[in-house]
């Protein structure tokens, strides 16, 4: 699991469930701007990664599992921009 998939998968989980990573961090009880991709790389462009905690709350906000958020994380290369 790297950088790009972790937020691919918050990305493609958003989705699943009608929403923006924007309005997915809202419903999460998240700032909005928490999942935002000018958030994800520091200025000096060192990746950041979304905490745990923040995971946590997507997925209870949803009422998925566990299960249903990582599969969404795949194995497909990493973003050749950004790694």
């Amino acid at each position: 699991m790297n950088h790009y998939q972790i937020w691919h998968a918050i990305e493609l989980f958003a989705n699943e469930h009608g929403l923006t990573c924007s309005g997915l961090a809202k419903r999460s009880g998240l700032d909005p701007t928490t999942f935002n991709k000018s958030k994800r790389f520091s200025k000096y462009e060192q990746p950041r990664w979304p905490s745990t905690s923040s995971i946590a709350k997507i997925i209870s906000a949803t009422g998925a599992t566990p299960q249903d958020f990582f599969k969404f994380i795949t194995t497909e290369p990493a973003d050749k921009n950004r790694e």
